[in-house]
């Protein structure tokens, strides 16, 4: 137990103190916000996986494949796929049409300009929508590093949430984006470790991959079955989880913060083989910590989603499984900090300057900004104080809420030069009711990101068709920002 709090108090330590770091180089909100768009390849890629991956991936994911078996996998699947369209087609374009649309530090801020809107409606409603599923996300977070604490140390929920929010909010609050995206970078390094010597760890105890799958189909023979009990809706649920990647904020602002256009593609290359490792790593872990349990029966697996705290605790030294229970920590403070960051400065960006203080000053601007980020943080805790929140439940309905709300306003937006002010408002806002209203529904069990992103895209189309009149200006200016796009490709 010394060794494990020791581990865990050193890291987090370290992480404050590189918040402190960050701090010396955050004066302005364009600091606190987006780093000052100076982010190189590695930590641009490296911070994008780490925002992307919260503590669904060391808890949440192998706990369903512990449960369900590898049929579980199309979820990674999917959301593989969905990142590397991501990278692909949207980040290069979003990092340029952000800075030349003046300069847009967050995703409301860029549609207000996008589409010339000088009401700055979509400003309000995007940032509205940000903060209702920001909380939700921060909460998931939350949820997270007191099941880790609990099952650790053996504490009550209530103080194990506590320590576990404190100690993320504190180098956010501090450090700002900096200090997050510098800290996603160790962060992600422990992840990566862990994924990889846990499975490896988990079939040598077993005593090889044949031993292990023979332990595995005892559970059941489908338990190997890609299909098993899947239907064509389930299927379409699972791998649709990819397509909300093009409207998570917190993911996003990445690619905005991004030096330049021209280290997008190792940035991209980076991500995407980080996330490979870790996702492979996390199926296995799940899907063979059922052989883990069966060669162990004096160990009692009460929650299918600690499976990895409980093997790492029995197969590793003290030291060891410090490090690897900080990975989970890693995983769980690193999204918690993008979320609270996303949604503290939204209230600041687009409310704050916008509205209540346009004149003021940009040190005023970063402590309010801080002050932000405690209110979403407080508001977020409040709703992680249930302890029966599931996690994966948790984080599903907010990364549907994002996917569908921003989504198709995003890809459209950078692609669609006819996408107008109207067509922009009402997509994000039905994108957000079809998730709300789906997920009380449960209609044919269907993921509710895939309908509402659906509907969401359709209803932009419309919409914009319907509202071409007077929109040359905003055409005019997609044409700019194109042109100046390539032009950036061009340089590379």
């Amino acid at each position: 137990m010394f060794t494990t709090t020791t581990t865990f108090i050193v890291y987090i330590f370290a992480m404050i103190v590189i918040g402190i770091v960050a701090a010396r180089s955050t004066s302005s909100l364009n600091d606190y916000v987006l780093g000052g768009r100076k982010l190189g390849r590695v930590i641009t890629g490296l911070s994008a996986g780490a925002s992307d991956m919260s503590g669904w991936l060391l808890m949440g994911l192998p706990g369903a494949l512990f449960v369900s078996g590898i049929s579980q996998a199309w979820i990674a699947i999917g959301l593989t796929i969905g990142q590397w369209c991501n990278w692909k087609f949207v980040a290069a374009r979003l990092r340029s049409f952000t800075q030349n649309a003046s300069d847009a530090l967050t995703l409301p801020d860029y549609f207000a300009a996008r589409f010339k809107d000088k009401l700055r409606l979509t400003a309000v409603i995007a940032a509205f929508i940000i903060l209702i599923f920001s909380v939700v996300y921060c909460s998931s977070g939350m949820v997270s590093g007191a099941r880790l604490f609990q099952q650790t140390f053996g504490m009550d929920y209530e103080n194990a949430l506590l320590i576990g929010a404190v100690s993320t909010i504190l180098y956010v609050c501090i450090g700002g984006f900096l200090a997050v995206s510098w800290t996603d970078a160790v962060q992600a390094s422990l992840m990566i470790f862990a994924l990889v010597i846990t499975p490896i760890i988990i079939i040598l105890d077993v005593g090889s991959f044949s031993e292990a799958n023979a332990l595995v189909s005892l559970k059941g023979p489908d338990m190997a079955n890609m299909l098993k009990g899947t239907t064509v809706i389930g299927l379409i649920s699972l791998a649709g989880w990819g397509l909300g990647y093009v409207g998570q904020p917190h993911i996003l602002v990445r690619f905005m913060a991004a030096a330049s256009v021209r280290g997008m593609g190792g940035a991209r290359r980076i991500s995407i083989s980080w996330m490979i490792f870790c996702l492979l790593g996390a199926v296995a872990v799940g899907y063979y910590g059922v052989a883990f349990a069966a060669k162990h029966p004096e160990l009692t697996v009460d929650n299918p989603e600690q499976i990895f705290i409980i093997v790492t605790q029995t197969l590793f030294t003290p030291w060891i499984a410090g490090i690897l229970l900080s990975a989970i920590l890693a995983a769980i403070m690193s999204t918690l900090s993008c979320q609270l960051l996303v949604a503290s400065t939204t209230l600041t960006a687009d409310f704050y300057r916008r509205v209540v203080r346009p004149h003021a000053s940009q040190t005023e601007l970063v402590w309010i900004g801080r002050f932000m980020l405690l209110l979403v943080a407080a508001i977020a805790y409040i709703i992680a104080l249930d302890p029966n929140s599931g996690i994966l439940k948790l984080v599903s309905y907010a990364w549907a809420g994002f996917g569908a709300s921003f989504g198709p306003t995003v890809v459209i937006s950078v692609f669609w030069k006819k996408m107008t002010l109207k067509g922009a408002i009402w997509g994000m806002i039905a994108g957000a009711a079809t998730v709300i209203v789906w997920e009380i529904g449960k209609f044919f069990d269907l993921y509710s990101l895939v309908p509402g992103f659906i509907i969401s895209s359709a209803v932009i189309f419309a919409v914009s068709l319907l509202t071409q009149k007077g929109n040359e200006e905003v055409e005019t200016l997609y044409n700019d920002l194109e042109k100046k796009f390539w032009d950036e490709v061009k340089d590379r």
